[in-house]
């Protein structure tokens, strides 16, 4: 059993110090309405970011369709989706309003994501490297209202989830002051 509890103090240490880290959203512009507006503009607004390669893939059109169920719900919390897409540009396909990014493989890159595709297939995450291995063409960035990263996976997320990080992010907020 003692062979056992440093390692195991050890990633215990490691959990809280990440689980402290803050780490400050990748800023980026979207087309508004007369001029280019950026994610700074939004502080105060949580945002829910779609990074796909093209607006006819799979998974972006599964996580809009999940998002539906919460966006009249946060309607009055001002959540804004957007979406960078990094090889074929478009529309999201929703009847939820989204704001496009105007230069989708430099947010990618913003985030941590590989443009260059891999092996002509995707693109990786640089966390992914590290742990999970594999790719991922999609990916999804939920920023809460202070501006800094709550949640970030290559997973479609259920429309539950997504609702638990940003109500988790505005009682977090609340009780430490990050508004």
């Amino acid at each position: 059993m003692r062979p056992f509890l440093l390692p195991l103090t050890f990633l215990l240490a490691l959990a809280t110090v990440q689980a402290e880290v803050i780490r400050l959203a990748p800023d980026f512009t979207f087309g508004g309405v007369g001029k280019p507006e950026s994610l700074k503009s939004l502080r105060g607004t949580p945002v829910v970011l779609l990074i796909a390669k093209s607006p006819k893939q799979k998974e972006l059109k599964v996580q809009a369709k999940n998002l539906r169920g919460i966006y009249e719900e946060f309607a009055n919390k001002h959540v804004i989706f957007a979406a960078a897409f990094t090889a074929e540009s478009g529309l999201v396909p929703s009847d939820i309003p989204f704001v496009i990014a105007t230069n989708g493989p430099a947010v990618a890159s913003a985030y941590g994501l590989q443009t260059t595709p891999n092996n002509g297939r995707s693109f990786v995450p640089d966390w992914m490297h590290l742990s999970v291995g594999g790719t991922s063409d999609f990916n999804i960035v939920i920023i809460g209202k202070d501006g800094n990263i709550d949640y970030q996976t290559d997973k479609v997320l259920t429309s539950n989830r997504v609702r638990d990080v940003i109500q988790n992010s505005y009682a977090i907020q609340a009780t430490t002051g990050r508004n």
